[in-house]
């Protein structure tokens, strides 16, 4: 597995910044994130370290070279399934932007979400998957770039209520998708920790899935159990969970990277920094990475 970390907590810096961060650091890759310039939808989105409206194909790739670090994926996490078709119409259009920078600068993944028009059920939004999804897909396979969804629910406040943003929530959903779009391009970007927080099994989908399993995510949660136990499931999950560092949540994470060397995982493995307390400063941020990174050495030569 290469080590590396998504950007997006590093909303301050520059491309090159960045890149010389994971460099001296000894990371082996970096999730770049590239939304498009102008303001933010929510937080940790509208981060961009690369424009793809604006690059230099040749610079990019000699600079990450030249810092021998590898570009995991081109990270963008729109709802492609908004219910407004002025902002789906947006969103889709930069993730073929994506894609065609992805075959670009020979980075092998563009990592999304499916999206969801979180007032309808599972089943009307499969349908409606099937317009947005399948086209992309296949333009994706035709320039040789794979699609990674990460599975998260995009429903942790009330502004996503009551069905969240993201399809790709559970193995019964992950079946259905692969089923619809079997493409061999098509697969996941794996976050054990929004298994967790729904109490779900984050290991057994590692076995059924290992052929759609492209990048991971090292992510925590923390369920807190007096919360839970005041609000319930149906509360909105911010109300009983926090992002945490890895090794601060209740993610095993011994039992996880068990898995991926049982499924033969070797790609790209990305720490994700969500957490809270690590937030203030831009000092803050990079430490949070490097205590990651220092828990995350137990499992990496």
């Amino acid at each position: 597995m290469l080590l590396g970390f998504n950007t997006a907590i590093l909303d301050e810096c520059t491309f090159e910044e960045v890149i010389d961060f994971a460099s001296e650091n000894h990371f082996k890759c970096v999730e770049l994130c590239a939304w498009p310039k102008g303001k933010a939808v929510r937080k940790y989105a509208g981060v961009t370290h690369l424009d793809v409206d604006n690059y230099d194909v040749n610079y990019v790739k000699e600079y990450i070279a030249r810092k021998g670090i590898e570009i995991s994926s081109l990270a963008y996490y729109p709802n492609a399934l908004d219910p407004d078709q002025e902002k789906s119409s947006v969103y889709i259009e930069h993730l073929y932007k994506l894609i065609r920078a992805a075959k670009e600068l020979d980075v092998p993944l563009v990592n999304t979400f499916i999206g969801r028009d979180q007032s309808k059920t599972v089943e009307e939004n499969l349908e409606l998957m099937k317009t947005t999804w399948i086209p992309i897909v296949n333009y994706a396979e035709e320039l040789g770039v794979k699609i990674g969804i990460e599975n998260c629910p995009m429903l942790f406040t009330s502004d996503e209520w009551p069905g969240g943003q993201n399809l790709m929530t559970s193995p019964a959903i992950f079946r259905r998708v692969f089923d619809i779009i079997p493409n061999e391009n098509f697969g996941l970007n794996f976050d054990p920790s929004h298994f967790v927080w729904q109490q779900m099994d984050y290991i057994k989908p590692l076995y059924e899935f290992k052929d759609r399993i492209f990048h991971i995510h090292f992510k925590d949660i923390k369920v807190y159990e007096d919360r839970l136990n005041d609000v319930g499931i149906m509360a909105t999950p911010l109300e009983y969970i926090a992002p945490k560092l890895p090794g601060l949540g209740d993610v095993n994470w011994a039992k996880y990277v068990s898995a991926l060397t049982d499924i033969n995982y070797k790609s790209y493995a990305v720490i994700e920094v969500e957490d809270k307390a690590f937030e203030d400063t831009i000092e803050m941020k990079k430490e949070s990475i490097k205590i990651s990174k220092n828990y995350l050495s137990q499992f990496f030569a």
